[in-house]
Formats: C-alpha cells, sequence, structure tokens
C-alpha cells in the first residue's frame, strides 16, 4: 500500500483467499480508518477484483480506468475520501443503494431507497446534522404549494412557493402527488411542463420538515403511500422540466425522471443529502444515475460539487440549455 492506496495485484492475488472479507474490512479499511477500498487499476478495468468488494460493506475506489463494477472510478480519490470521512456511514449505504436500484424496476428501486434512507434516519450522521441545524418552524402550512394551468395544448405544473425557493415539504408532495395522478388517469396525452415559481425551481428538501416524523419505519411507510417519484416516472415520456435559479436535492430527483430537461444559464444543481447523513429519498437514486451514470452520482454525493447549467449538460443531468 502506498498512501493508502493498493496495487492491483496485490489485492487481486488475495481475492481467492477465504479470508478476504476479514482482510478488506479489518486490514485494509481499519488501517486507514474509512470504509473504503483504494486500489491503483492504471489501465486495467479490473472488474473481476470490482465485482468481488461490491459484495462488502466497502466504497471500492479504482484509481484509473475502472470498469462498472466500482463504485468509484477516478483519478484523483481526494475529493470524495473526504466526503467519504465525514459521513461514511451514508457513504456507504448511498454506494450499496446505487449498486442495486440499477438493477431493479422502479417501483422495487423506490423501495430499496425509501428503507436505506430510514435507515439512515435513524443514525448517528443524520442526528449529529439535525443538532447542528437546529429548531425551525414554518408559517404557511395552509397555503396552495401547486398550481396548474392549462392553455389547451399543455398542462404546466407549478411548484409554488417562491418565497421559500419552492422548498419541498409533505404538502408541496401531497398536492404533486394528487394533480400527477389525474394526469396520469385521463386519456388525455398532451405535453406537461414541470417549473418553479419566483426564478428558482426547487431548493430541495424543507430543513423544518427534517425529523419531524416520529420513527424511521413511520417515514418510510409514508414515502410508500405518498411519493411523487412513480406518478412523474408514468407521464415523464410526455413531460418537460424547466431548471431556472436553484434546482437541489429533491428538486433535482424529481426532475431527471422528465423525458426532456431544459435548464436556463442561472440554473445550478446540488445533491447535498450525504452532509446531511442521509442519502436521496425522492427518487434520485434511481432517476439521477439513468441520465449520468452509477459512478458519477456517488462522486456527486461524495463531494456536494454545485453544478452549473453547462456542467449539467455536459453531464447528460440536462438536456439543454436556454
Amino acid at each position: 500500500m502506498h498512501g493508502g492506496i493498493w496495487p492491483l495485484e496485490e489485492l487481486r492475488s488475495a481475492v481467492v483467499s477465504v479470508d478476504f472479507d476479514r482482510l478488506v474490512l479489518d486490514g485494509i479499511a481499519a488501517a486507514s480508518g474509512l470504509p473504503a477500498v483504494v486500489v491503483d487499476v492504471g489501465d486495467d478495468p479490473a472488474d473481476d477484483l470490482g465485482s468481488v468488494l461490491v459484495a462488502l460493506p466497502v466504497v471500492s475506489i479504482a484509481v484509473g480506468a475502472g470498469g462498472e463494477s466500482w463504485d468509484l472510478a477516478l483519478d484523483d480519490p481526494g475529493p470524495a475520501l473526504e466526503g467519504l470521512r465525514a459521513n461514511p456511514q451514508a457513504a456507504v449505504v448511498a454506494a450499496q443503494t446505487l449498486r442495486r436500484t440499477g438493477q431493479l424496476g422502479l417501483l422495487d428501486a423506490l423501495l430499496v431507497e425509501s428503507l436505506a434512507y430510514a435507515t439512515l434516519q435513524a443514525g448517528p450522521e443524520h442526528a449529529r446534522w439535525l443538532a447542528q441545524r437546529g429548531h425551525r418552524s414554518r408559517r404557511d402550512t395552509d397555503q396552495p404549494r401547486i398550481e396548474v394551468t392549462d392553455d389547451g395544448a399543455t398542462v404546466t405544473v407549478t411548484l409554488d412557493r417562491p418565497r421559500l425557493f419552492n422548498l419541498f415539504d409533505a404538502a408541496m408532495r401531497d398536492q404533486l402527488v394528487d394533480v400527477l395522478k389525474a394526469l396520469q388517469a385521463g386519456a388525455d396525452d398532451r405535453p406537461v411542463v414541470l417549473t418553479g415559481a419566483g426564478g428558482n425551481f426547487c431548493a430541495g428538501g424543507d430543513p423544518a420538515e427534517f425529523g419531524t416524523v416520529s420513527d424511521p419505519a413511520t417515514a418510510h411507510l409514508i414515502r410508500s403511500r405518498a411519493n411523487a417519484a412513480p406518478w412523474l416516472a408514468a407521464i415523464a415520456h410526455r413531460t418537460t422540466a424547466i431548471i431556472d435559479g436553484a434546482c437541489v436535492g429533491a428538486g433535482i430527483e424529481l426532475a431527471a425522471f422528465c423525458a426532456t430537461v431544459t435548464a436556463t444559464d442561472r440554473a445550478r444543481f446540488r445533491l447535498p443529502e450525504l452532509s446531511m447523513g442521509l442519502i436521496p429519498g425522492a427518487g434520485g437514486t434511481v432517476s439521477i444515475p439513468a441520465r449520468i451514470g452509477r459512478q458519477r452520482t456517488l462522486w456527486w454525493l461524495l463531494t456536494g460539487a454545485e453544478l452549473d447549467a453547462g456542467a449539467a449538460l455536459d453531464w447528460g443531468l440536462v438536456d439543454g440549455v436556454a
């Protein structure tokens, strides 16, 4: 090992050992203090080794070419390791979840995401974030959150909480689900536009609601009953999301389901859930990897990077910039 990075052939030769899992978990990961295995693979995809490591509760990182079996394949693991060091449990759960959701049908994948999210809601990393955030409350609990306009040719669905950058709360979720159900149930097959009011699309989940559900099991059952993702996916083929300003967390998770995503040059994208000790919980472990790939999704979660419209276009997160 050199600087925490292992030579490929050294680990390859150890794979056949019946104690390989102990070598990884009690040796490599314990020595680095991180639930990660970083391997210098050079130009070798090394999928034989990556496919073994994904069975273990570690983040597998290939420095170099790295094939699709690895959680990450990159030249500089430093920024990703910083995110992993800050929230190691959430990082491993994110990697494990992303390994599975791409292999499942939509409803099964959303179930895995919700159960993983619920697990982290009860974990110490999310508890630490809640304690640092402090108490918040809202006074607009009785205000409409969704506006629907119909010009005869197109139905426009607007996230309408502009004073709070269209933060996504339970009321907005429930109202959006009702609208999406109605659009899916009818014989009408007109185009649908999803957008946000006030110069922003959606600044993510409302921080005032985090930690307000009594227990993670209840939270999971609520998500199972009231989740906008499957209803949006059902009409995604005729839906365009238009992104302006902030598009954070749940905002990009939902928008990514749409067949077409268009951004203005003011659009800014972030996926901050890992810094909260969580993973995406609004369908993002399904919708975002479908657009940008599993490895890039995990890197984005670990680094918390902000993307402008140009970077989002290069990644394939959006389809065009107006």
